[in-house]
């Protein structure tokens, strides 16, 4: 009998076909942006792959053929704070947790755009395959938010220190080519060719021992798995940016499809310091009764 969860997904498609576990996001509306259900819906139905083991591999996509994801949808984003943000952060954890413990393989199939929490999406997969017209990349700069529960633990071990601040801090994207020549994506083939390799991949792994591979995913994960501390404190950086004045500029100037304003913020910045650097050179910083 086929597994199937216990209440029908609306954000994503899930099917297993000839022992393959095939995760579609489909919000292509948005460029496959997720919401808080999107991520929920994603965790069960990794989880609900280990109710089956002849499930060779799991396959994420996204559906139609502009995007993978784009990452974290802004009209759910722009609705964190620093009281509320532990609903998204856990549910973004648990979905990095899930996809790293499931003990098959998970490969990332994209197809367009792969950035923001997309890009990390595909970080914590065991392998990335892309298309010629995929783009790979982390926007947080650009839009106000900080790629702190995968991108800054990852990207330094897959691609360098140097290059994973240059993505970061420059939010420079990678088109899969290149992608694949600093080794960010295991392989680039024509876009018609894409889901023909993804299936040669899945046929591959399905003609391995599942034991060995579940043995050495245990143990390639071992040395990553000691950053949990560093996600929590991940989090916990980005609890603080959410429903900031800063991450919302960022993301209603996406929206509104103009360029955002940051340097208003570094000007009211140094406003408020050159504020304090007056008061401490007039003692303001004692009281009343003992200042000169």
């Amino acid at each position: 009998m086929s597994i199937k969860p216990e209440k029908p997904y609306k954000d994503i498609l899930f099917e297993v076909k000839d022992q393959v576990a095939w995760i579609t996001i489909n919000r292509p509306r948005v460029l496959n942006a997720f919401r808080e259900q999107t991520l929920d819906e994603m965790i069960d139905a990794v989880k609900l792959t280990r109710e089956d083991p002849s499930i060779a591999c799991i396959v994420f996509t996204g559906a139609g053929d502009k995007a993978f994801s784009a990452g974290g949808d802004f009209y759910a984003m722009k609705r964190l704070t620093f009281t509320n943000g532990s609903m998204w952060n856990d549910r973004m954890l648990g979905l990095a947790m899930a996809i790293r413990g499931v003990p098959i393989p998970v490969i990332a199939m994209v197809n367009g755009w792969c950035v923001g929490g997309g890009h990390e999406l595909a970080l914590w997969c065991d392998l990335v395959i892309g298309s010629e017209k995929s783009v790979f990349g982390q926007t947080g700069a650009k839009v106000g938010a900080c790629p702190t529960v995968g991108a800054t633990q990852y990207l330094p071990r897959i691609v360098g220190e140097r290059i994973a601040r240059e993505m970061i801090f420059l939010a420079k994207r990678f088109e899969a080519k290149e992608a694949e020549s600093i080794g960010l994506i295991n392989k680039c083939v024509p876009e018609a060719d894409l889901l023909k390799e993804t299936l040669a991949w899945c046929e591959n792994i399905k003609s391995n021992s599942s034991q060995t591979i579940r043995m050495t995913k245990k143990s390639l994960n071992f040395e990553s798995d000691q950053l949990y501390a560093s996600w929590q404190h991940g989090m916990e950086l980005l609890a603080y940016v959410w429903g900031s004045e800063e991450s919302l500029e960022g993301m209603n100037a996406f929206l509104e499809g103009r360029k955002p304003d940051f340097q208003k913020f570094r000007l009211k910045n140094k406003a408020a310091l050159e504020e304090y650097l007056d008061g401490f050179r007039k003692n303001l910083n004692a009281p009343p009764d003992m200042r000169d």
